[in-house]
């Protein structure tokens, strides 16, 4: 399975950004996809995720009611992260990820397929 995640940029306090994560390969095997951002100097971290029937969505404390996961077609996946009212603290880079497992979990370990990241800054 291959992800590419794409959309990252610049953008001020306050303003939005859209991420997308295009999945391709044996997508069948694969049924949540993750989204994760790493800080420089910090560790990776979770940001939501989706179920591949698009039912249930998981969101961090730190973006819930900000960032919105969603879906679109099952035949060629591409799913996106809507990003609103951006903070500072917002900055990553932003991977999106593919696990076997059913539910969606918070976990890197828990992730099988990684795209390559997208890089988000937002300026104060």
């Amino acid at each position: 399975v291959q992800l590419q995640a794409s959309g990252g940029g610049l953008v001020q306090a306050e303003g939005s950004l859209r991420l997308s994560c295009a999945v391709s390969g044996r997508t069948f095997s694969r049924q949540t996809i993750g989204w994760f951002r790493q800080a420089p100097g910090k560790e990776r971290e979770f940001v939501g995720g989706i179920t591949r029937s698009g039912s249930t969505t998981i969101y961090a404390h730190s973006v819930k009611g900000r960032f919105t996961i969603s879906s679109d077609s099952a035949d060629d996946p591409l799913y996106h992260l809507q990003m609103n009212n951006l903070k500072p603290e917002d900055t990553a880079v932003y991977y999106c990820a593919a696990s076997f497992l059913a539910t969606v979990h918070a976990g890197t370990g828990q992730y099988d397929d990684w795209g390559q990241g997208t890089q988000v800054t937002v300026s104060s």
